[in-house]
């Protein structure tokens, strides 16, 4: 279960403090699905971004199975991540020197020893690119690497799947195609997932959606 309780996050400028998110609460079971949309600037990212443990809130809690992870360390809170959260942003964020295998592999490097790599061939089988194992980033279009990036977030069996705008910058079709996976691959793992995104189409498929307006969170 993901639990976000009265959230507050403000940063600090020289013209005083500014405020990004008010008393925002979502809580989110396993198995379900939430869009999340509203204007640029409106926080939707950030929220995103604290609820899988790279930013602080300002004020509240977020847990995930009942672990507040920032409580932790700075090594544990990066273990936390690691093993409990899988991220899908904008830009695929795909190490360019590295194949379609190693890019999955990625997250896998700081992990106990396991057989990732059977489990990386399979998801690049499930996300249509076993003829592409082999390749590079540069060698991919903007779909393919986005496929590529779904599977890297699923390789540790997260149970909290983020994405920031995951069909952004893709043609249509490529979006619909990401979507599906997304939605299909939750199905299957049972994850909690967010997704942020500007896309009424998008969002359309999710049976929770929410709308982040004047810094406050609000059922759509």
């Amino acid at each position: 279960m993901l639990e976000i309780s009265h959230l507050t996050k403000e940063y600090s400028t020289p013209r005083g403090s500014l405020p990004i998110l008010s008393d925002v609460s979502l809580t989110l079971e396993r198995g379900d699905a939430a869009a999340v949309m509203g204007p640029s600037g409106s926080g939707k990212s950030t929220l995103l971004y604290i609820a899988g443990a790279l930013e602080p809130p300002t004020s509240g809690t977020v847990t995930l199975d009942g672990q507040n992870p920032f409580e932790l360390n700075e090594k544990n809170i990066a273990e936390f991540r690691n093993k409990s959260v899988g991220f899908v942003f904008q830009d695929h964020c795909l190490l360019p020197q590295c194949s379609v295998l190693e890019n999955v592999l990625i997250p896998t490097l700081v992990a106990e020893p396991d057989d990732y790599a059977e489990r990386a061939r399979s998801l690049l089988d499930q996300v249509g690119l076993t003829d592409r194992i082999g390749h590079r980033p540069g060698e991919l279009s903007g779909g393919e690497k986005q496929r590529v990036a779904v599977a890297r977030a699923m390789i540790m069996k997260p149970c909290l799947l983020l994405c920031d705008e995951p069909t952004g910058n893709l043609d249509r079709k490529s979006a619909d195609s990401v979507a599906s996976l997304l939605l299909d691959l939750h199905a299957e793992q049972q994850t909690i997932m967010i997704v942020v995104t500007h896309s009424t189409e998008l969002a359309s498929r999710f049976p929770a959606r929410f709308e982040l307006i004047d810094r406050r969170l609000r059922k759509a």
